[in-house]
């Protein structure tokens, strides 16, 4: 499918947002972290006839570049930058929907600013804090920082891979490169800057915030999950939100990158999800 896709810019404390816009209607947001607004690209098709789809990249990722290369990008910051951006789109109330770190992103968003949030749809968000074995999984992830620092990415999606319970694949076919450039020497430094910010400034940021379920209790969140994700650390952090939350997870087709994969069956699934919500 075929959709016309506008492309602008936004100024934030420290960083240049770049976001795309398709079709007209309600506002609906695509949140990636720190995947970009590429992978998006096909989901946002399917729903920009009836809705008004943004899709951007995070800061310090893709397009979005950052005038500190080695300021860390807290989840409260990201959350921010999505809530100016909403404003700057006309206020909310948005529909969110969130991948991975962008779920978390939108959660935040929902704790922090309800006014600007009418449904988040929080997709496998990677809440290590919620387990019980929080403390080992911190550790775990200092492990793989300081394995890029000392052997370099490679040998870090390893490492990351593993503790996601992810099944091991090359660096190039792990899902959160899939926002990166495909070929060419600007990919490459494009490649190699958005490795090293999320590795060193972004990857413990977004697995240590902890969600205020007391106040999320009050939102409208669905908890989405991967029918192939079953065991995979977004699995078990999913779990325990929706079981902190109070309300069952909602079962998405494919796996931690479902609509990737088959984004006609996943924004089935999705509209059924919104309708209820």
């Amino acid at each position: 499918m075929s959709t016309a896709v506008s492309t602008d810019l936004l100024d934030r404390p420290g960083a240049r947002i770049t976001f795309d816009v398709r079709g007209s209607g309600p506002l609906l947001v695509l949140a990636g972290s720190p995947m970009g607004a590429g992978p998006f690209g096909p989901l946002a098709s399917l729903f920009a006839d009836d809705h008004t789809v943004v899709t951007f990249d995070p800061r310090g990722s893709g397009r979005s570049v950052v005038e500190d290369p080695d300021a860390d990008s807290p989840v409260a910051v990201r959350a921010a930058d999505l809530a100016a951006l909403v404003e700057h789109l006309g206020g909310g109330p948005a529909t969110v929907f969130g991948s991975s770190g962008g779920a978390v992103v939108a959660l935040a968003l929902a704790q922090e600013r309800p006014d600007l949030v009418g449904t988040v749809v929080a997709h496998e968000p990677p809440l290590e804090e919620l387990l019980p074995d929080a403390a080992e999984r911190r550790t775990a992830t200092d492990e793989i920082v300081r394995t890029y620092r000392e052997h370099g990415p490679a040998a870090a999606w390893g490492l990351f891979l593993a503790s996601a319970g992810l099944p091991v694949v090359a660096p190039e076919e792990v899902p959160e490169r899939t926002a990166l450039p495909a070929a060419g020497d600007e990919a490459t430094a494009r490649q190699v800057a958005d490795e090293r910010h999320f590795f060193l400034h972004e990857m413990h940021e977004t697995v240590r915030w902890a969600p205020d379920l007391d106040r999320l209790r009050h939102a409208r969140i669905a908890v989405g999950i991967g029918d192939a994700s079953a065991g995979q650390l977004c699995d078990l952090t999913s779990r325990a939100l929706a079981a902190g939350l109070g309300r069952p997870p909602e079962p998405f087709p494919g796996g931690h990158v479902g609509f990737v994969e088959d984004a006609s069956a996943f924004a089935r699934r999705l509209r059924e999800v919104l309708s209820r919500a």
